[in-house]
């Protein structure tokens, strides 16, 4: 809820930056010559991280993937191949051949088929949900209909209902609202920092809601359009709550209200709106360590997911930010993720080369904090094994 999903993670990394006279050699050598040595590397770099460092990230791949294999040149980085997977990667050189900087991003596993990459999702504690759809038929499926907390991807559901008024006519992408004050949520995002009364189009709104899951954005958006209005897209999600509604709710020293939010029936939960919006919201900070007041989410299946990231796949929006998804092998990419403690989810739409549509949905959601690498580097291999079909 409180921010959309990563981009891939930096493990190690270095200001100083300069030429790059043999970046792969240079890569190679830290796989094949152990232990690491100083010298290699420039005194910037050392002084951020220190060289033991970088020999306990290199074990520590390859207790993960397996044993070594090679190193290659990939797009405008390089690739580390293990027995297990793979692990892209970024070597910046400086005039003298010293790494200036060194980045491992999210590993991925090599898995040979949609029914491995099933069983290695299947492993994973708690409640796993999967959909792979193409064409719109049913390629893979993990509980695919159990609807499970989705966190921000709710926000398709509010892109949704925008773009059919503005298909019909009703709004235009250029409308310009004003910022609110009672329109301000937590992190993520930007707008909650904003002057109140800032002039923004519909089309910022939706830009930030889906590519940053700026909070104050998607609430700024329920509001113009109306509650009611997006209810039409949002399942069993009635009351359907901002996100201010459910920081709010899940902010402890607001126990009492969450109680009788959670006793009551759909009618008297919308009566018991308007008192969120008068107590406090809770430090950012409550959300840093484990689930909290889980019973207040959004809660969608995979296979409503494919329907709502499929009504808006084709708005340029949609591809700002990719998410995990790699963009080599795919014509087009729509992404929408969402997580928070305990809950994760990635949704993609995407468009193969050869005219194959795509939706691939994978939630995830437990008691206690969730293994957000793991959970994306199983997505990311599920989604090579896809490419491979094309």
């Amino acid at each position: 809820m409180a921010r959309a999903l990563p981009l891939p993670i930096v493990l190690l990394t270095a200001l100083a930056l300069g030429q790059m006279p043999s970046p792969l050699a240079t890569l190679e050598r830290l796989f094949t010559v152990r232990p690491a040595q100083a010298a290699w590397f420039t005194t910037s770099f050392l002084q951020q991280v220190p060289v033991a460092q970088v020999d306990q990230v290199i074990s520590a791949l390859e207790a993960q993937l397996g044993r070594y294999l090679e190193a290659r040149a990939e797009d405008d980085g390089f690739v580390v191949s293990f027995e297990k997977g793979e692990v892209p990667a970024v070597i910046v050189l400086d005039p003298e051949g010293r790494i200036a900087q060194l980045r491992f991003l999210m590993p991925r596993p090599r898995l040979a088929s949609l029914e491995q990459a099933l069983a290695a999702f299947r492993e994973l504690p708690g409640k796993v949900s999967l959909l792979v759809l193409r064409d719109g038929e049913e390629l893979a499926g993990l509980n695919p209909d159990e609807s499970l907390a989705v966190g921000s991807s709710f926000k398709l559901a509010i892109l949704n209902a925008l773009w059919e008024e503005i298909k019909a006519g009703k709004r235009s992408w250029s409308e310009v609202v004003e910022l609110r004050p009672q329109w301000k949520s937590l992190p993520t995002g930007i707008l909650q920092n904003w002057p109140e009364g800032a002039p923004i189009t519909l089309y910022t709104l939706a830009a930030l809601m889906i590519s940053l899951s700026d909070n104050t954005a998607s609430d700024a958006l329920l509001a113009v359009l109306g509650r009611e209005q997006v209810e039409h897209w949002s399942g069993q999600n009635r009351p359907l709550l901002s996100t201010r509604e459910a920081f709010a709710l899940k902010n402890p020293e607001n126990r009492g209200i969450l109680e009788r939010y959670l006793r009551a029936d759909e009618v008297e939960r919308r009566r018991l709106l308007p008192e969120l919006d008068q107590i406090p919201l809770p430090p950012p900070t409550l959300f840093t360590g484990g689930p909290v007041a889980p019973e207040v989410e959004w809660f969608f299946s995979a296979r409503e997911l494919c329907r709502l990231i499929e009504g808006v796949a084709d708005l340029p929006l949609m591809a700002i930010n990719p998410g995990p998804v790699r963009p080599k092998g795919w014509r087009r990419i729509a992404y929408k993720g969402g997580s928070e403690p305990g809950v994760l989810n990635l949704t993609a739409f995407l468009s193969s080369n050869q005219g194959h549509r795509y939706c691939v949905v994978a939630t995830w959601n437990d008691q206690t904090m969730l293994d957000e690498g793991r959970f994306v580097s199983l997505y990311g291999g599920l989604l090579e094994v896809l490419a491979g079909l094309q």
